[in-house]
């Protein structure tokens, strides 16, 4: 059956409901383009999402790139710091504009993410290079300046980011607290308190409270700066602190050497339970070595084991470092072999471990050990093991390394390595040879070798050539008192008293301070600190007396009144050296700690011969074991006897 033509007039108008609309074709496709190009950008498929930019055609609506996909990207490749795959995405917007109408690049966010991008990959020229795109004219916002800034910052330009910071205030005025934490990293990385100081009067002034990170900076800036009584003011006015807060407080305290306010500020992140960061324990533990405090440093590897995250590398390293510097060796070898990754570091760590402790043996077979293991010794491993043959007296043991450091594993010595080795030759009396090594290196000496030669004529009684190599030090460091000090021992040694009051008045003239005799002692989680001459007090008590009453009696100990050298009284001598402050730390321990606990005491200064032959009588006597670092090395003293066989 045929269907009927129909004909409709061409004047009836029929009505309907459907609205005609242009085909969804076009847009569809450019919606489907940008999910899947962030979708791919969310699951870090960085290839494929890059395959997909580069495969767009430029002038196609339908796969015109937004902002918004590619923002997501660029955060995706700063994440991963994936350089390449955001230089190419740069090429493809550059190609974008001059193809068609669109500018993405004028995009503020897409804009800071690019300079983002390339600041934490260390590009800073191409960084800048997107901050300047486009010329003076563009109007470019807050954000864009502060991540330019921080580019700045992060890569070793604090100066490059306070002059940015002094146009954004020039051109904005009020800034907010982004641009503020920029301003006062680079602040503390120039150690400009005046500038510091006047971003935070803006802080005050702005309308916007300074949040954490605001807060932080300002401690970290006073901390650092030494200004405590500040900075502790603004850590007590922050509404909230976090472990940030804390560290950059002990942050501050450590660069300073506020060992102890370091140390406190710690134990009251511990009592309030708020935790910590690897940072902490990094920052923390470095102190711990410096005074000893081997309890405290157990404590925080107590804490480390319990913790559900596993430490790197470096914390575990700054772990042994203190175990090595509290002269713990097995603990530090421990950790060591513990370890499921190490690096260059921790092998540098264990070995220098072993030759500050006098070691020497294990430190050989670590340096072996390492090379077995696949890696290359550097500059450190061989100072480490040159220094501890120079205060074991292995001196051909230390040519030999000298010459293999060069030779076999091609590490070109610097001043550190000839200081050590014109130490090694001329703590053994070779000191022809040392002057050797002074007049055919290819270095210029310098105040750490002329001061091995001086050293080496203080051991030996060497006036004439001592005068000569302090002549040296006097030009190259004239307010080093060290210097002026050892010359005036060597004088003292050899009965020169006139020469040695020249010395001392010339040493006051120049208004220099010889540095008082200082020791460190941990007991019950507080460190003790004792001068030498001072603690009259319990030097007075009855205790005191009692038990040095009964060492002397036991041991028949006489003072060797030779190391004194000053032209006094032979009373006067005895009791000068009697005061001397590891003497007095070690009483302090005798009388406060338990019978069998071992000893440890830090000295600033090198212990005098009378006070290491004292020493090791204690330690027959008690049946202590007493570990005393003084500045060359550590001593271990167990049943009258000392690892350093009397050589350092």
């Amino acid at each position: 059956m045929g269907i009927p033509a129909i004909f409709l007039s061409t004047n009836l108008t029929v009505s309907t409901n459907i609205t005609a609309t242009p085909a969804p074709t076009k847009p569809l496709k450019h919606r489907l383009h940008n999910s899947t190009l962030k979708s791919l950008s969310k699951s870090g498929k960085l290839d494929e999402a890059l395959r997909l930019i580069e495969s767009s055609p430029s002038k196609s609506p339908a796969t015109a790139l937004d902002a918004e996909a590619c923002a997501l990207f660029l955060h995706s490749c700063i994440s991963r710091k994936a350089l390449e795959h955001g230089q190419r995405l740069y090429l493809q917007l550059l190609l974008y504009r001059a193809r068609s109408n669109q500018d993405l690049l004028s995009n503020p966010r897409l804009k800071s993410k690019l300079i983002t991008l390339f600041s934490v990959c260390g590009r800073v020229d191409e960084a800048r290079r997107v901050f300047e795109d486009g010329g003076e004219d563009v109007d470019l916002p807050e954000s864009v300046w502060v991540a330019m800034g921080i580019g700045y910052s992060r890569n070793g330009y604090p100066k490059e980011a306070l002059f940015l910071y002094y146009e954004m205030v020039s051109r904005f005025g009020q800034l907010d607290n982004f641009a503020f934490s920029m301003a006062l990293k680079a602040c503390s990385d120039l150690g400009d308190l005046r500038t510091g100081r006047a971003v935070h009067a803006q802080v005050v002034k702005a309308t916007e409270d300074p949040d954490q990170v605001v807060n932080n900076a300002l401690v970290r800036l006073y901390s650092e700066d030494g200004c405590f009584e500040e900075a502790i003011r603004v850590f007590d006015e922050m509404p909230q602190r976090n472990v940030v807060s804390w560290n950059s407080l002990i942050g501050g305290l450590v660069k300073k050497n506020g060992v102890f306010e370091a140390m406190d500020a710690f134990r009251i992140i511990q009592g309030k339970g708020m935790g910590f960061s690897w940072v902490t324990l990094t920052m923390i533990l470095p102190i711990c070595a410096q005074v000893t405090a081997l309890v405290s440093g157990k404590e925080i590897h107590a804490v480390m084991v319990k913790s559900t995250a596993k430490p790197d590398a470096p914390v575990l390293n700054s772990l042994m470092d203190m175990y090595a510097k509290c002269g713990a060796m097995d603990y530090c070898r421990r950790v060591f072999d513990g370890m499921q990754s190490k690096d260059l570091s921790s092998w540098n760590t264990l070995i220098t471990g072993y030759a500050i402790n006098g070691l020497m043996t294990e430190a050989m077979e670590s340096f072996q050990e390492m090379i077995c293991s696949g890696f290359s010794p550097d500059g450190i491993t061989f100072i480490s093991l040159l220094s501890g043959c120079s205060h074991a007296g292995l001196t051909d043991e230390g040519c030999r390394l000298f010459e293999r450091m060069k030779i076999e594993y091609a590490v070109s010595p610097t001043v550190e390595h000839y200081a050590c080795l014109v130490d090694v030759l001329g703590r053994a009396g070779r000191i022809e040879e040392a002057l050797g090594i002074v007049k055919n290196m290819h270095f210029k000496p310098t105040g750490s070798i002329w001061g091995s030669l001086l050293n080496s004529c203080r051991i030996h009684g060497l006036v004439p050539l001592g005068e000569a190599v302090a002549k040296q030090l006097f030009e190259l460091e004239p307010d080093n008192v060290g210097n002026y000090v050892m010359l005036s021992n060597i004088y003292a040694s050899a009965g020169m008293w006139e020469s040695v009051r020249t010395v001392r008045e010339l040493i006051e003239k120049m208004g220099m301070k010889k540095e008082a005799g200082c020791s460190w002692l941990h007991v019950k989680s507080k460190i003790h600190t004792f001068v030498a001459g001072g603690s009259n007090e319990f030097r007075n008590s009855s205790e005191y007396k009692k038990v040095w009453k009964r060492l002397m009696e036991e041991a028949g100990y006489v003072p060797d009144t030779d190391v004194v050298l000053h032209d006094v009284s032979e009373g006067t001598r005895a009791m000068w050296v009697c005061g001397h402050s590891e003497r007095i730390a070690i009483m302090f321990a005798l009388i406060n700690t338990g019978s069998r606990m071992p000893i440890r005491i830090t000295k600033n200064l090198r212990v005098c011969l009378d006070c290491h032959s004292w020493v090791k009588i204690v330690s027959k006597v008690t049946g202590r074991v007493i570990v005393l670092r003084d500045t060359n090395r550590f001593h271990h003293f167990k049943d009258g006897m000392c690892s350093c066989k009397d050589y350092w």
